[in-house]
């Protein structure tokens, strides 16, 4: 650790400036009330488009991203940049989706999806489904946060004997995330979020210029990939894709453009915003970030050319491949400059976990403890119980890494993406047609969820030895193919899940079961900033909140 005072100092010296800026949140924007969802979970609803680039580019784009991307590419090749082409289609494939969701959501006063879900097909027990979905897929994702701050750690020498030793920082920093998650609400990553990623594009544009030229230029780095795939035994690893991961590669990168948007931290930042147009010019710039993590990307190969060598595991024999960049970043940068590429990747967990835990204290607070706990809850009761679920959500994130093994919250964020997508049929079907029958919405969401773990089941993890749950790729040869070709998991099970969904519709309505009624009207997914249903919604809420007060 010694060796690693400056890199230390710097490291929490932003830390804590941005811990700062959190508390001051509270104050930024001149809120009406923080007694109030509205306020507290969704930032007022009246973020303009740069808070919101920030924002939803700060959620999407995590600390996880920044090191587990290079680590698979690190460890796989070609196959690690799924991760590009998915985040290129989802905005043209969620463009026309999310201005939908914001006008029947800011004519309606939805927190949560499984709040349009519950007015759209008149379902109680349709949105308790979309929101424990929520919830349990996102606290994986929470947990895997703290694997890039743990990452840095490790690499500085912030480590300790004991498993409580090892996570004391993680737990330092989650608790000071926690209390000004508490105090300031949204407002508190959407302020951090400009520091945040501006570390990340000062870091990442000097890696990619500083590290070719010290290590011989893009050819040498792209010759000594080529040489360690050339020289392994894995069938799938390679600088290029090869017949037998195409399909994954496809299937993957597909099935996880339409789960990130369905994530509730997703939808959460898209909400937050105060119109139309802005959601419009966010869908239309957020590619930049695709740019940047292509960039990002290439950091895998750059530690290859490095001759980097992976920090050991948490099991005997294992190694620890996330963290490859913050030693790539360590081996070649001078101490001051890795400080604050460790800060860039330390800051960049926090404002995605902070807007996770808000979104799943709201769809605890909406669509459970509203909706069967207490029924006549007033704003400032819903605010209260949202605070109060966002701390026990961050506790139990951090429950995940000390007690868990951190493969296994890896693994448990890819079943999340499994799972999440599951809600697709009654989110971003449910926004253009109500064909689909809410019974039948809930037996596809079942036979996916059944599909999609069974398969699951059945994939081992190589790297651990786990005979269950090691990964998203599942080898067709189990469905009777004769081929060594492997498919992810989500598509399969999404896709059953519509089928299953559209049968059961055609034998409900045979047999005349009721739809509920559709509290939603056509013109409410055109609504827009100066409507008139929409203005005297917030007017509403502003005498609601002044009265709950």
């Amino acid at each position: 650790m010694s060796d690693h005072i400056t890199e230390i100092v710097i490291f929490t010296f932003l830390f804590l400036l941005v811990s700062g800026m959190g508390f001051v949140a509270a104050r930024w924007r001149r809120p009406t009330d923080m007694a109030h969802l509205d306020e507290w979970g969704l930032g007022g609803r009246s973020f303009g488009g740069w808070i919101t680039w920030f924002l939803v580019g700060g959620d999407l784009y995590t600390a996880y991203t920044f090191v587990a991307v290079p680590a698979l590419i690190f460890g796989a090749g070609a196959a690690g940049f799924f991760a590009v082409p998915y985040t290129v289609i989802i905005y043209p494939l969620f463009f026309l989706i999310l201005i939908r969701l914001w006008s029947v959501s800011h004519r309606h006063g939805f927190v949560t999806p499984a709040d349009f879900v519950r007015s759209r097909f008149d379902s109680p027990t349709l949105a308790l489904v979309v929101a424990i979905t929520g919830i349990v897929a996102t606290m994986p994702y929470i947990a895997l946060q703290l694997i890039g701050i743990e990452a840095v750690l490790k690499t500085m020498g912030v480590t300790g004997e004991s498993a409580f030793a090892r996570h004391l920082p993680i737990i330092i920093a989650f608790a000071i995330l926690a209390a000004y998650t508490y105090q300031s609400g949204l407002r508190a990553p959407a302020l951090i979020a400009f520091v945040k990623d501006t570390l990340i594009y000062i870091v990442i544009l000097v890696a990619v210029l500083w590290l070719p030229y010290k290590l011989g230029g893009w050819g040498a780095i792209f010759d000594a990939a080529d040489a360690k795939f050339q020289a392994s035994p894995a069938p799938g690893d390679g600088i290029l894709l090869n017949a037998n991961n195409q399909v994954q590669y496809f299937t993957l990168a597909l099935g996880s453009a339409l789960a990130l948007f369905l994530y509730p931290h997703s939808i959460t930042g898209v909400l937050a915003s105060k119109n139309r147009d802005v959601i419009k010019r966010n869908m239309s710039a957020l590619p930049a970030y695709s740019f940047l993590l292509g960039l990002i990307a290439l950091l895998g190969y750059m530690a290859i050319a490095a001759g980097v060598k992976p920090l050991p595991g948490a099991t005997a024999g294992s190694v620890d491949n996330n963290t490859v960049v913050p030693l790539l970043f360590d081996q070649q940068f001078p101490s001051w400059f890795t400080g604050i590429a460790f800060a860039a990747i330390g800051i960049g967990a926090l404002v995605p976990a902070a807007i996770m835990s808000i979104a799943a204290a709201n769809l605890f607070t909406r669509n459970i403890y509203k909706e069967y706990l207490r029924k006549d809850a007033t704003h400032a009761q819903e605010a209260s119980v949202a605070k109060i679920t966002s701390l026990v959500v961050k506790i139990g994130a951090v429950a995940c890494i000390v007690f868990l093994d951190p493969q296994f919250s890896i693994d448990l964020q890819l079943i999340g993406g499994v799972i999440i997508l599951q809600t697709a049929p009654a989110v971003v079907v449910g926004l253009y047609t109500r064909w689909l029958h809410r019974g039948a919405l809930i037996a596809g969401w079942a036979a996916g969820m059944a599909l999609g773990f069974w398969m699951l089941w059945q994939i081992p993890n190589a790297a651990t030895g786990r005979a269950h749950f090691g990964g998203s790729a599942f080898p067709l040869s189990e469905f009777g193919f004769d081929t060594k070709k492997t498919i992810y998991v989500g598509f399969v099970a999404v896709i059953v899940n519509f089928l299953v969904a559209a049968v059961v519709t055609l034998a409900l309505r045979a047999i005349k079961t009721p739809e509920g009624t559709d509290h939603t009207a056509p013109d409410d997914y055109f609504a827009d900033e100066g409507d008139p249903r929409i203005e005297k919604h917030r007017d509403d809420t502003t005498v609601d909140t002044i009265s709950s007060t």
